[in-house]
């Protein structure tokens, strides 16, 4: 390890040497690498952390650019997958650093060998079941994880240490009915409290990977930039008996449940849908750009195949994994409907 990297972060008291040593044998995953991954996944990658997983289903694109750090122009022009170009940068950025991309989605079925193998969960995500299920997960294995979430001005983000603070659904018992909660399509967002809530996270990545537990700050931190508010809630006596994952019952309802049918989400500040078959396996993406060529303009890189349709306003993205986003829609059946069309499944 070349400590003369770093030399200004050892000469931080708390993390010193030993920390600095500790944060290169660790292993963390960061589940999304959107706007709040890219600034987590930044400063981790940057600290000596020593192995990053990348998860993400996504690639890039031109509305990503605005509060996306990690990502170029070129990036959305060649619809980069976001885990890949990420591993790019960040390689680019620490090559010591062992950066490992996976481009998926992340599920009941495969969070074990996604997520088995690490010390830490960082949560980039931009969906709330994805949350229920890393939860799940973290409890049931006894693996720490750090909440963030950010909309608009505001943001908030909470570490979960199983067994020993509130988990996430201590503090949010349900996911939130549709159309109750701001998302970026109905709020927006600015990059700047982006920065803030992947900087918190990343903060207590480093408390608890150097081996300074007792600096967590315990609590549900908010921040709203716009309007100058900090509320930072103490969350250390709100975990509930009562907590089906925590708790005694210990029922992992969002891990559980076997992806056996075709899962679809609309994305959120997106007018797309992205579908998960429950049966997905490995597409030939040559072969199927040739048999699609005549349903409109087809381009195709190593990653992806994009279909522009012809006879709908919309764009049909497909992932080799046999993952799409239907683009154009918000509509679920209309999507399920269009990838069934284009595939025959």
């Amino acid at each position: 390890m070349e400590l003369s990297r770093y030399s200004r972060q050892t000469r931080f008291r708390p993390i010193g040497e030993d920390g600095q040593r500790q944060l290169s044998e660790a292993r963390v995953a960061v589940v999304g690498v959107g706007a709040l991954g890219c600034v987590s996944a930044q400063h981790l990658v940057r600290s000596g952390v020593g192995y990053i997983r990348l998860i993400d289903r996504d690639f890039v694109e031109w509305s990503n650019l605005q509060r996306q750090l990690l990502y170029t122009e070129q990036d959305a022009k060649d619809m980069l997958p976001k885990a890949e170009a990420a591993a790019r940068r960040l390689t680019a950025i620490n090559s010591s650093v062992t950066i490992k991309p996976v481009c998926a989605d992340l599920h009941g079925d495969n969070a074990a060998p996604l997520l088995h193998d690490v010390d830490l969960i960082i949560d980039g995500t931009d969906n709330f079941t994805v949350r229920y299920l890393l939860n799940d997960y973290a409890v049931k294995h006894g693996l720490p994880w750090i909440y963030g979430g950010a909309v608009g001005a505001s943001g908030m983000s909470m570490t979960v240490l199983p067994g020993e603070t509130p988990c996430y659904r201590c503090v949010f018992p349900e996911v939130p009915a549709p159309g109750t909660s701001d998302t970026c399509e109905t709020a927006g967002v600015i990059s700047p409290i982006v920065d803030l809530i992947a900087s918190v996270q990343a903060t207590e990545a480093l408390k608890l990977l150097s081996g300074n537990r007792e600096a967590l700050h315990g609590t549900l931190f908010q921040a709203d930039l716009w309007n100058h508010s900090w509320l930072p809630l103490s969350i250390r006596n709100v975990r509930r008996p009562s907590c089906p994952c925590c708790g005694p019952q210990g029922s992992f309802d969002y891990l559980d449940n076997e992806a056996s049918a075709t899962v679809a989400v609309a994305l959120c500040g997106r007018d797309s849908v992205h579908l998960t078959p429950g049966a997905s396996g490995a597409v030939n993406l040559g072969d199927l750009a040739n048999r699609l060529a005549s349903a409109g303009e087809v381009v195709l890189n190593p990653y992806l195949l994009r279909l522009r349709m012809d006879d709908e306003d919309m764009t049909f993205v497909l992932f080799a994994d046999g993952r799409a986003i239907i683009q154009g829609t918000q509509n679920l059946s209309k999507a399920r409907s269009i990838y069934a069309e284009l595939l025959g499944n």
